[in-house]
């Protein structure tokens, strides 16, 4: 992959040190602060995130790109925990949520950054489902905590790999700000959502998304009434909430925005 090109930052940014091939590949150095909760989305330029179609949508509105499939792999590598919503897993079947899965290229140096920054070896993947009604034979559960209702934890009961825990939130729906404290009295700090969405925006609305980070795809869908393409958010009005921009990196006609909330 060619290295991806620097156009703007913002002076005061966290700094890692990324092992030098990284900071290469990413066009100078990267951090993220303590406690941080960030999102990362793949958005088509009409603004399309995720598609009706079964199968996961950000390959597709990426067109495939590597440089965004490199960044995935880096904010994986720089996560405590990777947090994803019922609907995003069951779309992605067969997906691991672990730096070297969505770039394997770069998976020596992710994982170099992960003892740098004295993380285990890979960020566990967590997932919110209130009912309960997931696939329990994908390998992504094997590690991976699930966050559910008593009704939900009852569902699952008995079906998980050995290595899966749950753990119960006594609410309908359940609310973005209980997920956050869970987490970080599990030890998980550093916190990637990857989506969808619905629970994307659940954090939005209660004020628990640091940062963003969001590529734009040189790609246009269209929408239809009804379509159930989705946006960025759905289901929550935001009222034009205020973004700041952080960062902006190019690769090719790709366009890798950084955003402060």
């Amino acid at each position: 992959m060619t290295p991806l090109e620097r156009l703007f930052e913002r002076d005061g940014l966290p700094r890692f040190g990324l092992p030098a091939a990284l900071a290469a590949l990413y066009g100078g150095d990267f951090g993220l602060a303590r406690p941080r909760v960030y999102a990362n989305f793949v958005s088509a330029v009409d603004g399309v995130v995720a598609l009706p179609e079964r199968g996961e949508s950000g390959a597709v509105v990426s067109g495939g790109s590597e440089a965004d499939r490199f960044l995935m792999g880096l904010l994986r590598a720089a996560a405590d925990a990777v947090l994803i919503g019922a609907g995003t897993f069951r779309k992605a079947q067969g997906d691991l949520w672990q730096p070297e899965a969505i770039y394997p290229p770069a998976g020596p140096l992710f994982a170099e950054l992960r003892r740098q920054l004295g993380l285990r070896a890979q960020p566990p993947l967590v997932v919110v489902t209130s009912s309960g009604a997931i696939d329990v034979t994908q390998p992504a559960l094997a590690d991976a905590l699930i966050l559910t209702s008593p009704e939900g934890a009852a569902r699952l009961s008995g079906s998980l790999p050995a290595g899966a825990r749950v753990m119960e939130i006594d609410a309908r729906p359940i609310g973005a700000r209980a997920i956050i404290e869970l987490l970080r009295a599990q030890g998980y700090v550093r916190i990637l959502t990857e989506g969808g969405p619905s629970l994307f925006g659940e954090l939005l609305s209660e004020g628990q998304v640091d940062e963003l980070f969001l590529t734009t795809s040189p790609r246009l869908f269209g929408r239809f009434a009804n379509d159930q393409r989705k946006s960025l958010v759905a289901g929550r009005d935001l009222g034009g909430r205020a973004l700041d921009l952080a960062s902006v990196h190019r690769h090719g006609s790709h366009l890798f925005l950084r955003y402060t909330l």
